[in-house]
């Protein structure tokens, strides 16, 4: 329910518009004068506020002014008896959503309240949703790799140093690429990514610095290019290691002089920018066989930054295994789920080949075919579905399942299923409805599976 503050000096108009507004379904409080105003907006939560121009003690305008320095997303609906256009003119500069002469009419004041208030509803959502959007996930992680990573971030992205970050995939170089431009004085302009391996060679360059029309046989429109749109931000290049030669001095051009010119162009454009490099390749290996610049490295890497692979900081699954499991369940809309230290020692067990990435993968794999306490019998179970068992000593796994035996996908998807109702009917000893409230479906779902299985008690 709305709440709303009416702001006037006269009885019978506070009293009136309480009416009015009450009778809509709407909380409202008053006050005679603007000081005593401006207190109640200090200390509770409108959704809207009507305020008289002449008052005694202060001017509504003034009123109007300091209120939205208090609070800047405020509706103010101004009223009064002297109204002219010069009056709704000057409340409108100043921030007033609209303008209401005395005495009001009881249409175009229920219309406007209403305006205001989906208008503020408006604005407040927008501003959640881009705080979510552009929201940056923290680096979590306290061995001694995460915290000289988090320690070097705070001293380089104040700067425009170039930055080059190293490390396999799915190990977070991504993560640190933004938290560089997110404690930049770039932050508030764009970062603009570009992943080199995903755009074949023959675009990349149209990719980078835009083209001309016509300047090659689909180029039915002049196009920016990344480097223009990331002026005065960001560039992130991803995998970099892939691009083609032609674009590495192009790309040299440009840091060198911080110039580019479009594909089929021929002026050059000015662009601020700053570049943050990351590859999961060895560059200086690639620099021996002829695949990249030498002095492409050195523009890159004026600061170097390695992100380690998960199984160099096993220490950190514990936390991010934590984080996780809160993401996960809240994005599932479900309670949050626990894990044991069991699980957790289990999973530090486990080969982390695809890292950070694959790590994430698992949990939501956990959550989705645990219990309310996800075991380390889960991790053994469930962690990968293509190990059987492994050992808690680091030793290889033994593969389970012969995988040739399934001829396409949903004979395999059918196989794990029977297997994993199997297993939990046998753990609940056949108790099909505790079974059916673990694995979170009806019961009758549960009796027609069995049946579509042919599961029987001791089979």
């Amino acid at each position: 329910m709305a709440k709303i503050l009416i702001i006037d000096d006269e009885r019978a108009i506070r009293s009136t518009l309480r009416e009015i507004l009450e009778y809509e379904d709407y909380l409202v409080e008053d006050v005679d004068n603007g000081i005593d105003g401006l207190g109640l907006i200090e200390k509770n939560d409108y959704d809207l506020v009507l305020c008289d121009i002449k008052m005694n003690r202060m001017d509504g305008m003034e009123v109007l002014s300091e209120g939205l320095v208090i609070k800047p997303d405020l509706p103010f609906i101004m009223i009064s008896g002297h109204g002219t256009v010069e009056t709704a003119v000057e409340a409108s500069k100043k921030g007033a959503f609209d303008f209401i002469s005395k005495p009001p009419d009881l249409n175009r004041l229920l219309i406007t309240v209403r305006n205001a208030l989906d208008r503020g509803s408006l604005v407040t959502e927008t501003r959640v949703l881009k705080r979510k959007v552009s929201k940056v996930r923290p680096i979590l992680g306290n061995s001694q790799p995460i915290i000289k990573i988090k320690e070097t971030i705070e001293r380089v992205a104040p700067t425009d140093a170039r930055v080059l970050i190293t490390g396999a995939n799915g190990s977070g170089k991504e993560l640190v690429a933004r938290w560089l431009h997110e404690k930049s004085h770039r932050s508030h302009a764009p970062l603009i990514e570009v992943n080199c391996a995903a755009i074949p060679s023959e675009l990349i360059e149209s990719e980078l610095f835009g083209h001309e029309k016509g300047s090659f046989t689909s180029a039915v429109k002049q196009r920016i290019g990344k480097f223009e749109s990331a002026s005065g931000g960001t560039l992130f290049l991803d995998e970099i290691g892939d691009m083609s030669q032609s674009a590495q001095s192009k790309v040299l051009r440009a840091l060198q002089e911080s110039k580019i010119t479009r594909v089929g162009g021929e002026r050059e454009i000015e662009v601020d920018v700053r570049v943050v490099a990351a590859t999961n390749k060895d560059l200086l290996k690639e620099i021996e066989l002829g695949n990249f610049r030498m002095d492409l490295y050195h523009r890159l890497s004026v600061i170097l930054i390695h992100v380690p692979p998960l199984s160099e900081r096993k220490d950190d699954i514990a936390l991010l295994t934590q984080n996780f499991l809160e993401e996960v369940c809240n994005d599932y809309g479900m309670p949050s789920k626990k894990i044991s230290d069991e699980a957790i020692e289990a999973l530090k067990a486990l080969p982390w080949t695809g890292n950070i990435r694959e790590l994430r993968n698992m949990i939501e794999r956990l959550i989705i075919l645990s219990d309310k306490v996800i075991t380390d019998s889960d991790v053994k179970a469930f962690a990968n579905p293509s190990v059987a068992e492994f050992s808690v000593n680091g030793t290889a796994p033994a593969p389970q399942t012969d995988y040739d035996q399934f001829t396409n996908f949903q004979e395999y998807k059918d196989f794990a299923e029977r297997e994993y109702i199997k297993f939990k009917l046998e753990k609940n000893n056949w108790n099909v409805s505790k079974t059916a409230d673990d694995i979170d479906i009806q019961r009758s779902h549960l009796y027609s599976k069995i049946e579509k299985f042919g599961l029987k008690r001791g089979e």
